[in-house]
């Protein structure tokens, strides 16, 4: 066991696990072994292990649910961060909801539907963390988080606890601060409005229909794997390229929808790489339009 590993251990940052693949956590079920994966229970050891690897100068990411992440065959260099225990709770108080940055953004979505509170139907079918879709801005269906965000502790880079409200956040189109000033939400408030529980519910139940019927949820994937260019979907153009179906390795295009790349069975990160290599090759030559990845390729190539 490397050193530092060893010395967090012993310190309280949460369970620390040496060697872990990290096809365990992906929504691709991809993924190389990190060299070590460690879950803090609270934001108070969140921010004590991020302020030690700083101080060691030990590389670190999140990982949330996995699902917007592809994860080099060869793994990751250092440490992996997944949120649990306080950090995965949801308190609702009137018409706001405290959630933890490594609570279920679906899970969130249900139990406000359930609460009578409407705002957060888009969520139901954007498979992370609410950590993570404040750092994407996560967006759906002419919603996002940006139009319910109230303010966010957030873990800086050195350790630092702070408080950012919805002026600090910089939103735009999957977009927030937090892309160029790095940190770690641990726990968010989004103010809703109390809405009809039957209405709620019909939209979210429309929501998913379209979904199953449209995108291969059947399937080991990781959503939308490139952002709509403006005025145009990429789904269309891929589609319209004919790369519906294609296949590298087990990555395949789906043939349900042209903008998710699937796992067939024994993909691996270099297949899906391919993949998404032939799409934006071809899309430029074909349409001059430089596709912008939604997804992020992270470890050792």
């Amino acid at each position: 066991m490397q050193q530092w590993i060893s010395k967090l251990s012993e310190q309280e940052v949460g369970e620390v696990i040496p060697n872990e693949p990290m096809s365990k956590y992906t929504t691709w079920k991809i993924g190389g072994p990190a060299d070590a994966l460690i879950v803090p229970e609270n934001k108070w050891q969140l921010a004590n292990l991020i302020r030690r690897l700083y101080e060691e100068r030990i590389p670190w990411l999140m990982v949330g649910k996995g699902s917007n992440m592809l994860v080099s065959d060869k793994g990751i260099r250092g440490a992996v961060i997944k949120l649990g225990g306080e950090m995965e709770q949801i308190q609702f108080r009137g018409t706001e909801v405290e959630a933890g940055g490594g609570a279920s953004f679906v899970r969130l979505s249900i139990m406000a539907g359930k609460e009578g509170m409407t705002g957060l139907e888009f969520a139901g079918g954007i498979p992370g963390t609410v950590g993570g879709a404040v750092y994407m801005n996560a967006g759906a269906h002419g919603s996002d988080v940006s139009r319910i965000f109230k303010s966010a502790e957030i873990v800086l880079e050195t350790g630092e606890l702070v408080t950012y409200h919805a002026q600090d956040m910089d939103f735009s189109y999957r977009h927030s601060i937090l892309h160029g000033s790095r940190g770690v939400v641990a726990n968010a408030i989004f103010t809703l409005e109390e809405g009809d529980r039957l209405e709620i519910a019909a939209a979210m139940a429309s929501y998913k229909d379209r979904r199953r019927k449209t995108q291969p949820l059947q399937q080991p994937c990781a959503g939308s794997v490139f952002r709509n260019p403006a005025g145009d979907y990429a789904a269309r153009l891929i589609e319209a390229a004919g790369l519906k179906g294609r296949s590298i390795g087990g990555a395949q295009i789906s043939e349900l929808h042209a903008n998710f790349i699937v796992n067939t069975g024994q993909a691996t990160a270099e297949d899906v790489l391919a993949l998404m290599e032939l799409i934006k090759d071809t899309i430029a030559t074909r349409n001059e339009i430089a596709l912008v990845p939604e997804v992020y390729f992270v470890g050792e190539r």
